[in-house]
């Protein structure tokens, strides 16, 4: 077998393609190894923290191996795809070692931390360094014969020397510890002996069945389950990871830093109704998205305009509250992968056909799974429409960062006192969820009873604006 020279073949590190990520989930690869890759071309999609991704190559060359399969999570600054590059490549570019066989999914070893990291770049990753990690030893702990003989008992065998602590990254041990796993037990397949999220994975599943006789290449083997079931179908476990486990991890941060407080409203909607169905059939908004969402998002921009001092934030660190003069609307979108918040940038400035637009490019991209990380920061306010789903209202909680977030209701035909007479009448019920370090009782009040109005009066958006 021939080996490649240093200079002919490149290494694709997995990017930062956030800020601060850490780490990101192979979703799919698009290229198999012999492919030719073109500078620019997509050769994978990642998912991160905080949205689907897809990433291109920075430069040309033909597919030489794929070092993980669908479905691994990698470190930020891992190599995921080495090239072969035509014509080479400069000096110094970090080279693939030949192998006996191709190489299983595993998490690379980490650097020495005092020999200190460069900064990430998109597309490039972590620059190597040329020193080895040596294996760490395990704290030496001197058992007394007698506790070791019954250690030797309880395992089954004969009493043994002490055994050096399981070497493993840190994500992997908490992973380990999340699924109950002794790593302990756990046979390692990484480089000098450390234990990989899919030896974890392996060691947590319950037995499967025999794999065939032949080798798989590491990028045709199958992907891990995404689940591990145990007795039978009584009990299920998914790992939390991407976007549900940012998700909750931001939740959770929000509801125990922020004061919130929720306030409540019903409303006759009605007129709002008619207008939407009137705007359907107007000239200038043909080929948008027209909902009541979009005069919801409209009615709540202008209640903002008319109270601007709920548009801020906390800085707990410099102890000062951050007016904004910029709305970045966030709209509340399920999917798949779970909840995610994009927002409509600068929202205050755009007209109703322009934020039909920008709700109808949001949605659709949340819902296709290619929402970037930058839609879904920089957010002021969020809308959640929980109305969809026929649930009546709820008290969300508040995005961090952020002052206020409203949640709508389901639009139903109810009864309704309308100048003096009971009639069936479209009615929704507004909840308000607000920053009480920001937003005081008074204040959140008058936001809540101004989109109350205005969507009860659809022309207060032309008297209000």
């Amino acid at each position: 077998m021939t080996t490649m020279t240093e200079a002919s073949v490149r290494e694709f590190k997995m990017p930062d393609v956030g800020e601060g990520l850490t780490e990101a989930e192979i979703l799919k690869w698009y290229v198999q190894p012999g492919d030719t890759v073109t500078d620019g071309q997509v050769v994978c999609e990642v998912e991160t923290a905080k949205a689907a991704v897809e990433l291109p190559i920075p430069y040309d060359g033909v597919v030489r191996e794929l070092r993980f399969p669908e479905g691994t999570t990698v470190d930020v600054g891992t190599a995921i795809i080495t090239v072969d590059v035509a014509g080479g490549a400069p000096a110094g570019a970090p080279a693939e070692q030949p192998k006996a066989e191709p190489v299983a999914p595993a998490e690379p070893a980490e650097e020495p931390k005092q020999q200190g990291r460069q900064p990430v770049l998109v597309g490039y990753g972590v620059a190597t360094s040329s020193t080895k990690r040596r294996p760490r030893k395990g704290p030496e702990v001197t058992v007394p014969a007698p506790a070791q003989a019954v250690q030797g008992e309880l395992n089954g065998h004969a009493p043994a020397a002490e055994k050096p602590r399981p070497l493993a990254k840190p994500p992997v041990r908490k992973l380990a510890k999340d699924l109950g796993v002794d790593l302990a037990t756990v046979s390692p397949s990484g480089p000098d002996g450390i234990i990989t999220r899919e030896d974890v994975h392996a060691a947590a599943a319950p037995a499967a069945a025999p794999e065939p006789a032949a080798e798989t290449p590491s990028a045709a083997r199958p992907a891990p389950a995404p689940a591990v079931t145990y007795d039978g179908a009584r009990e299920t476990r998914v790992p939390v990871k991407g976007v549900r486990k940012a998700t909750a991890a931001a939740m959770v941060g929000s509801a125990f830093t922020a004061p919130h407080v929720t306030e409540f409203v019903t409303v006759d909607v009605t007129r709002t109704m008619k207008l939407v169905e009137e705007l359907k059939q107007d000239k200038e908004m043909q080929g948008r998205r027209v909902n009541p969402l979009l005069l919801i998002a409209k009615a709540l921009l202008v209640a903002i305009k008319r109270n601007p001092e709920v548009n801020a934030s906390w800085d707990e660190a410099a102890q000062e509250i951050v007016l904004k003069h910029y709305v970045n609307l966030g709209i509340a979108a399920a999917t798949p992968r779970g909840l995610i918040v994009p927002n409509i940038k600068d929202a205050h400035d755009k007209t109703l056909p322009q934020l039909a637009e920008a709700l109808g490019d949001l949605v659709s991209t949340a819902r296709e799974g290619r929402t970037s990380p930058s839609a879904m920061q920089g957010g002021t306010v969020t809308i959640t429409n929980v109305g969809v789903f026929g649930v009546d209202t709820g008290t969300p909680i508040l995005n961090p960062g952020e002052s206020a977030i409203l949640a709508v209701g389901a639009i139903k035909l109810q009864p309704w006192v309308h100048k003096g007479k009971v009639k069936p009448r479209q009615v929704t019920t507004l909840a308000l969820s607000f920053d009480h370090r920001l937003v005081d009782g008074e204040l959140g009040s008058k936001v809540l009873a101004d989109v109350a109005a205005i969507l009860e009066e659809p022309k207060r958006l032309i008297t209000w604006a």
